[in-house]
């Protein structure tokens, strides 16, 4: 059914008992994506995406809450789930001896798809992910961006209804990550299929068609990336300073200023106005002698407002 969903969860929590203590991963973590959706989860290292998607798999049980995956309870049902869902983790694992179809064979023999299913869906596979080629090439002789298409392409040969994908581009270099993202694109669009990925890649969560950031094992903020970066109050001003330090010193105290980042030898102030403050910065860096070049309001992004959220999460924690 149209706008059905697909997958869902309902004050998901998962405790890890350990000698130190109980260590909670997942807090109470609500979620639902509809069919033909792709869900970004989105948040910094050991924020809990990793053990949220091996809950709502069923490679995890839950401590509390609910979970399914097309109707399926995680954890009563997991191997009815894995039969329908195409899953690839943050460390998969190709057999980096066999060939580029012989993984894929392998793989299709793991879900038992039939010789006659293999025999017409593996060429189309190889044309998809743009390995045809390359099918007779050893995994383990693959490039790190065809490898991760190989990944992808073996999770699809048994035809699933969902993907989920954890933080499947990492470390692949951005024109790899672009192709990756772009076959994802065309599976929604084809085939309908409902897409949960984690990643820390704030362009590709401006690719989803709604974001969820976790921190701590909490979700923090959920919408479309519009609605996310709408969550951020003010204006941004971007600018190149002379003196970084300095710069920084003078910007936190000002009256305005709402958050002070820095992107490589740029300065991204958020202000809560652009036309009243651009001038008072401007004279305060005047009177400490601090040049400055290329001063303009942008557009804030996702990973201006994913800082600033996180920033304001650690505040609120009194972090």
């Amino acid at each position: 059914m149209e706008n059905s969903i697909t997958i869902s969860a309902q004050e998901l929590v998962k405790e890890f008992h350990t000698s130190r203590g109980d260590i909670r991963a997942v807090d109470r973590i609500s979620l639902s994506v509809c069919q033909g959706e792709t869900y970004g989860l989105i948040g910094p290292d050991g924020a809990g995406k990793s053990t949220t998607i091996r809950v709502i798999l069923g490679l995890l049980n839950r401590s509390q809450g609910r979970s399914s995956v097309l109707g399926f309870d995680s954890q009563n049902r997991p191997y009815q789930i894995r039969e329908r869902v195409g899953y690839i983790a943050q460390q998969f694992g190709l057999p980096s001896d066999l060939t580029v179809q012989e993984n894929l064979q392998f793989f299709a023999d793991i879900h038992n798809v039939s010789r006659t299913d293999q025999l017409k869906r593996i060429p189309s596979l190889l044309d998809f992910a743009g390995l045809s080629e390359y099918q007779k090439r050893p995994a383990g002789k693959l490039s790190g961006g065809m490898k991760k298409k190989l990944a992808l392409a073996c999770s699809l040969v048994h035809e699933p209804q969902v993907l989920l994908l954890d933080e499947p581009t990492l470390g692949v270099d951005p024109i790899s990550r672009r192709e990756f993202w772009n076959m994802l694109s065309n599976l929604r669009a084809e085939k309908g299929l409902s897409i949960f990925v984690a990643t820390p890649y704030m362009d590709e969560a401006e690719r989803c068609n709604h974001v969820g950031l976790i921190y701590q094992g909490r979700l923090i903020a959920s919408g479309t990336p519009a609605q996310i970066k709408k969550k951020v109050p003010g204006h941004m001003l971007e600018f190149t300073p002379s003196a970084m330090n300095a710069c920084l010193k003078l910007l936190q105290p000002l009256p305005g200023v709402l958050e002070v980042q820095t992107y490589g030898t740029a300065v991204h102030l958020l202000v809560d106005d652009a036309g009243l403050r651009r001038s008072q910065v401007q004279a305060a860096m005047a009177a400490q002698s601090v040049q400055w070049s290329g001063m303009r309001e942008i557009q804030i992004r996702m990973e201006e407002a994913f800082i600033y959220l996180i920033r304001r999460q650690e505040a609120q924690n009194g972090c």
